[in-house]
């Protein structure tokens, strides 16, 4: 009910310590004074994205800098009007929600008393209805620090028909809001960009901001290095898939198919891989780069079985990703014809006898529970419903079938094959967030304000640097639209269809660092069982300030290399100047020309369109 959003909470011992803490921020964001400095004019590889986005596309990024900074051009804001700002949850919970509303409240107030800041109540609804709740010191309460998103309660809708957005231009006129925080993932922050555009166009004075929160970790681009929630998912589930780790070396006969929540993308399998060493992992984003169908991945599955059988092994533990259903190939032009069915307004009773002969097999093939759950209406995105399509039963249940018809054929002398299946996803995402989860949000809160005070609209708050301590976190915001790309949609032979702009979920890089680990240890994690446990969240001592692995490994700071490499061009500037020597301006020269034709040719945008599985 409406009226429970924002009510105390009855906490714990451990809940009451935990809104005690204050998150540390960053000395660019320390004081009263706000100081920004203007990179260049930003831009993406499909320049289509300029015709869609004409108010709002290639904006500069902006840096947030310390009191101390010496940048001659930097914009200095020292005056604070009082400003009413909207913030309001979209999409699914994620760990550290809470403290960015905290985040924008303590900013808004330390920059003037008379600042106001109003909750939207049950998310992008709330905004359309105009529902709201002003947040205050009393409210925030009981619930700094704390997991959910109960304090305002949430939608997953997406914001994007013209009812809605108009609906929420009307609040926002209405309200007299200076400025609105979304707060989300991809899609979320899709609909921040539409409705910045949309405010620039209507000249309505809200500025538009969004805020990456996401448990899936596909929100990662350039600009952004990790998302709000992530961290405490993976400790959370790390923990959980470790103690199953312990429980099949101590049992010493079953099979754990641990199914991941995390969308399409398999970062959280592949974090908590790397956090607990379970004995295999099975990558959405392998299966589709190497077209692997369901035989294969059975059949994967079985050998390793029957290795660790041959070592006397008759245990493990198996992660799987909430999206691999949609990353087998089969499977997935299954599901689209099921979902194309459904926009035909076919009754799920008749989509068996609708679908093409092929695809009718494969329907056939497979198990009734499996059938039922592909048969459900898509997301509001037009993606399967992930949560539900229980991926670890279907294989468990192919590779006991396998697994039997080899031990019948005395090709496997193992002992019998016996399978546990579990999902792990809303264990987790109700959890309290981790220290780094804390601090990350509450920083980006902070962000919130100064990008609006600097009057920008339709950027998202990002921070960089975020493996090393707070202190040496580089706060900015960065325009929505730079992060957007279009995608190319192959919808049978011969055809395709382009997509619009949007902020598409990042997959696994089969190229980076976090994955080049789980390569170079994948065979020992098969084979040893050299299972891991982080044991449960820290919030003190030893591993309170521990990072995911990904974070830590990858070498992400490309807002920092902007600026190095503008340092260098200004050097460039400063030698090459009339008067300079033959010698050093045909050393410019001959240097510059090499590095703008191979930066031309890295830069030319591919000519094969993508097809998104």
């Amino acid at each position: 009910m409406d009226s429970d959003f924002g009510a105390p909470r009855e906490l714990s011992d451990l809940q009451k310590h935990r809104t005690l803490y204050e998150p540390e921020i960053p000395p660019c964001l320390q004081g009263t004074t706000v100081r920004v400095e203007f990179g260049d004019a930003t831009s993406t590889a499909d320049q289509s994205i300029s015709h869609s986005f004409p108010h709002t596309y290639g904006q500069p990024l902006a840096h947030f800098l310390r009191a101390t900074a010496q940048i001659p051009d930097a914009q200095v804001i020292n005056e604070h009007p009082a400003v009413r700002v909207g913030a309001v949850f979209c999409g699914r919970q994620s760990p550290g929600g809470h403290n960015v509303v905290w985040g924008i409240h303590n900013a808004l107030k330390l920059h003037n008393s008379n600042n106001v800041l109003l909750g939207f109540l049950g998310g992008s609804e709330g905004l359309f209805a105009q529902k709201t709740l002003e947040i205050t010191d009393d409210v925030l309460a009981s619930y700094k620090n704390q997991g959910g998103y109960d304090l305002l309660g949430r939608t997953k809708d997406q914001i994007k028909t013209t009812e809605q957005v108009n609906a929420a231009l009307a609040t926002c006129k209405a309200l007299k809001l200076d400025g609105l925080v979304i707060i989300g993932g991809v899609t979320s922050n899709t609909d921040a960009a539409q409705l910045a555009e949309t405010f620039a166009e209507a000249k309505c004075p809200t500025k538009v901001v969004g805020v990456p929160v996401t448990l899936n970790g596909d929100l990662r681009n350039q600009f952004v290095e990790t998302n709000v929630g992530f961290d405490t998912i993976c400790k959370v589930n790390s923990q959980l898939i470790s103690n199953v780790c312990t429980d099949a070396l101590s049992a010493e006969k079953y099979y754990y198919f641990i199914r991941l929540m995390g969308r399409t993308a398999s970062h959280v399998a592949l974090e908590c891989t790397l956090q607990s060493h379970p004995n295999m992992v099975v990558l959405g984003e392998e299966v589709a780069s190497s077209k692997l169908t369901l035989f294969d991945l059975t059949k994967q599955i079985c050998d390793a079985v029957q290795a660790r059988a041959e070592q006397d092994k008759n245990h493990g533990v198996i992660l799987l990703p909430e999206g691999l259903v949609e990353s087998i190939p089969e499977v997935y032009a299954l599901l689209q014809e099921i979902h194309e069915l459904h926009r035909q307004g076919v009754s799920i009773d008749n989509m068996s006898s609708n679908l093409s002969p092929w695809a009718s097999a494969l329907f056939e093939f497979l198990p009734p529970f499996i059938k039922k759950q592909l048969l459900l209406h898509p997301e509001s995105d037009d993606s399967a419903q992930l949560s539900q399509i229980e991926t670890e039963k279907l294989l468990a249940d192919l590779v006991e079938t396998e697994m039997t018809k080899r031990l019948k054929e005395g090709t496997y002398k193992g002992k019998k094959f016996n399978a546990i299946c579990h999902f792990f996803g809303y264990q987790a995402r109700g959890s309290l967030p981790s220290k780094f989860d804390c601090d990350y949000a509450y920083v980006l809160g902070h962000i919130c304000y100064h990008i609006l005070a600097a009057g920008l609209n339709g950027y998202m708050a990002t921070v960089t640097n975020l493996k090393n301590p707070v202190n040496k976190w580089r706060c900015g915001a960065a325009p929505i639209t730079a992060m957007m790309t279009v995608k190319r949609y192959s919808r049978g032979p011969g055809t395709s269809s382009i997509g619009k702009p949007a902020v598409h979920p990042a997959q696994v890089d089969l190229k980076g660092k976090a994955y080049e680990l789980l390569r170079q240890n994948a065979t020992k994690f098969l084979m040893d069982d050299v299972y891991r446990n982080p044991g449960p969240l820290q919030f003190d001592g030893a591993g309170a300030d521990t990072k995911t692995v990904s974070l830590c490994v990858e070498d992400q700071d490309y807002m920092g290399r902007i600026k190095k490499l503008q340092e260098y061009l200004d050097k460039v500037r400063n030698i090459v100047k009339p008067g300079c020597s033959q010698d050093v301006l045909k050393a410019a020269l001959s240097a510059m020309t090499s590095v703008t034709d191979i930066l031309s040719i890295m830069s030319a945008p591919s000519s094969t369109g993508s097809t998104p599985v």
